[in-house]
């Protein structure tokens, strides 16, 4: 017996009079579907929004970070949308504020 089969016959029986309860049992699965995926997926999504939105508010120059593109440097000027960032010496660019995602030190890089 498939899956299908087994919430049809559930169905049936729920709608023969098996109880009132059977009307409120869909809407009580989504409020938990719901529940679920609030904890599972959107509060620790915006905890670490409001840790990267801390960061970037914290930065200044002299810190190292890295850019969305994966781009590794130290902050040398900051605006107030932009970062200018030194790659290498004497190798600046200029890139989005919302593009740095974390400082270099947070990041651990795996032991050789």
């Amino acid at each position: 017996m498939n899956l299908l089969s087994i919430l049809l016959q559930a169905q049936t029986t729920d709608a023969t009079g098996a109880g009132g309860m059977g009307s409120y049992s869909g809407i009580l699965m989504m409020v938990l579907i719901f529940v679920v995926f609030y904890f599972f997926m959107i509060r620790p999504q915006s905890k670490r929004q409001k840790e990267i939105k801390k960061q970037r508010e914290a930065m200044k120059p002299g810190d190292s970070v890295v850019t969305s593109g994966g781009v590794y440097g130290k902050v040398k000027d900051i605006k107030e949308t932009t970062v200018i960032v030194e790659i290498a010496d004497n190798v600046r660019i200029k890139v989005d504020k919302n593009s740095v995602f974390a400082t270099a030190e947070d990041i651990q890089t795996p032991a050789k």
